[in-house]
């Protein structure tokens, strides 16, 4: 007997992933270019199965449990993982675009260089929760709380930031142009090195009070309003 059990390639269903969970044995499980897109996997236990280069389009993820899992560049457009266990998961290249992870359990799981525009994070559980570089335009992420954490090269543009708390986290790179930021938490927040679109005079009070603006930064906001900054 292995260590690592290993699939390659060819489409799989609910079924074939039932099996394997009963036969696995305790052994690790990876599944390599496998083809799981439309699946109905919801519910199931696949916790601690490494994805390799596997697809899952429009698969659904409802409530399975997927904790300890990993995902090296895999594609998921428009998958469900509404209310998944993903603690500690963690994804690694790959596109997710549109997928849906609301009220999902993403405790300590980390995406990075993952693309995930117009994913919707709603009501995640997301402590301990790490994005790095990742592509998130026109995301869904209202009201997540990015406390404290250093935002490495995180692509928010467009996305609904709503209620979202960045209270003394540190943006390195990224975007924030277009994005809604309404009741958005920025006190003490490092903002200097993050591409923030046009922003207002207005915006400082509703949107950026209490951040750590660059001069640069500061002098392009007001010279919107046609005053000469030497």
């Amino acid at each position: 007997m292995t260590d690592l059990l290993t699939l390659k390639g060819g489409p799989l269903d609910r079924a074939d992933l039932q099996a394997l969970q009963r036969t696995r044995n305790g052994q690790s499980v990876r599944l390599e270019g496998c083809e799981l897109d439309d699946a109905d996997l919801s519910g199931l236990d696949l916790s601690g199965i490494q994805f390799s280069e596997c697809t899952f389009s429009g698969a659904q993820l409802e409530k399975a449990d997927l904790s300890r899992t990993t995902w090296s560049r895999c594609r998921a457009a428009f998958a469900q993982f509404d209310m998944a266990n993903l603690t500690e998961a963690r994804f690694d290249g790959g596109d997710f675009n549109n997928a849906s992870w609301t009220r999902a359990r993403l405790a300590a799981a980390t995406f990075s260089e993952v693309k995930l525009t117009g994913a919707k994070f709603y009501q995640v559980q997301s402590l301990g929760l790490t994005l790095q570089r990742c592509l998130l335009v026109n995301a869904d992420l209202r009201g997540m709380s990015f406390r404290k954490l250093r935002l490495e090269g995180l692509n928010f543009a467009g996305a609904d930031l709503g209620g979202c708390d960045f209270s003394q986290a540190v943006f390195a790179g990224g975007s924030l142009r277009d994005a809604n930021l309404r009741n958005a938490n920025f006190t003490s927040a490092d903002v200097r090195d993050v591409e923030l679109g046009k922003v207002q005079v207005g915006d400082l009070q509703h949107h950026f009070k209490g951040a750590i603006m660059s001069t640069d930064q500061a002098a392009a906001i007001v010279a919107s309003l046609g005053v000469t900054v030497l």
